[in-house]
């Protein structure tokens, strides 16, 4: 069976930022957006349950223009549900719907969605489908190399071959197995170990699907080392927690010529984004506190984080405050 997959990701996405849970909000996507204008963006999980019975719609789904290319993640199991909560994304204005099967939350696994539904794949190829027949957008998948002790190859090849045959159009994979048992969110995320030799051989077996690999990147450089292998690659953690050590992306991975930007650069350029959330009632740590990320490995950052961090937390911050810092940034050539 031949596989035809929309121009919109085919070669396009070479790297994504991976959706997390409580980091990936509108505003950090915002600050992504300043140092990338290619990567694609994920939203935070949704749970189309939750989406589906909310009056405020709006808080879940809103996003700001200059977040394209953007994907919405949608955790769930529920045909009828998800087949609203994808027209609701087309209607919005989404790029792309991506189905998560990899969170190993135990919130998220109790309701049955999740790695959990890795287990369930006949399940897993009925939602794609729907997801796919709902709306003109396309659908990606997110999941592990496996569950507890349901980790061997054949299964997840078995695995992956249903759902394309449902109709997803790109797979991204996390090199690890989920541990449901026992382990923590974040014990998934660094003691499973990395077997990025599992998701080579998929790519292999399986020329003709779409895989982006997923887990433990932190350079560019190892990166775009990864795409002699794969589709696509998506950083997650590392991205979040220093992102001006991914300022080339355009440069390296999309062969745009442009100057990558300094922390005072991309602060200055989202002063009238953060005037505007300040005017509107919005909080100003609901943008710093990814802000401060921006500016580390230079002498005095920790200060320089704390004084935005105190007065941002005591809402005491304000706009001139924020440009008398970033320019003390400026001056020092950051």
């Amino acid at each position: 069976m031949s596989f035809i997959h929309p121009d919109s990701i085919k070669n396009i996405h070479k790297l994504s930022i991976a959706p997390m849970m409580d980091c990936t909000d509108k505003h950090f996507r915002m600050i992504m957006r300043k140092i990338s204008s290619e990567a694609l963006l994920y939203t935070e999980m949704i749970v189309a349950q939750s989406l589906f019975h909310t009056d405020k719609k709006e808080k879940f789904l809103d996003f700001n223009d200059e977040e394209h290319p953007i994907s919405i993640q949608f955790g769930g199991d529920e045909p009828e549900i998800l087949k609203e909560a994808a027209r609701m994304a087309e209607d919005w204005g989404y790029d792309e719907i991506n189905f998560n099967v990899g969170c190993p939350s135990p919130r998220v696994c109790s309701g049955n969605f999740g790695a959990l539904l890795m287990k369930d794949p006949a399940k897993v190829a009925k939602c794609i489908e729907t997801l796919k027949n709902s709306c003109n957008l396309p659908v990606t998948i997110k999941h592990r190399i496996g569950v507890d002790d349901d980790d061997s190859f054949i299964n997840l090849n078995n695995f992956v071959r249903c759902i394309a045959n449902a109709g997803a159009d790109r797979f991204t994979v996390h090199a690890r197995k989920a541990i449901l048992k026992g382990f923590n969110p974040k014990q998934n995320r660094t003691i499973p170990p990395l077997k990025y030799d599992v998701v080579k051989k998929l790519k292999k077996l399986n020329p003709e699907l779409l895989i982006e690999i997923n887990g433990g990147f932190t350079n560019i450089d190892e990166s775009l080392k990864a795409l002699n292998d794969f589709d696509g690659v998506m950083i997650g953690r590392s991205v979040y927690k220093y992102p001006l050590r991914w300022s080339e992306i355009d440069q390296k991975f999309y062969g745009i010529n442009k100057k990558p930007k300094s922390a005072s650069n991309i602060i200055f350029s989202l002063i009238p984004y953060i005037e505007e959330h300040l005017n509107t009632g919005g909080k100003s740590w609901d943008i710093c506190k990814h802000l401060i990320n921006l500016v580390e490995g230079i002498p005095k950052a920790k200060i320089w984080r704390n004084q935005i961090s105190i007065k941002s937390i005591k809402k005491e911050l304000d706009i001139e405050y924020l440009i008398k810092l970033t320019s003390q940034l400026e001056e020092m050539g950051y």
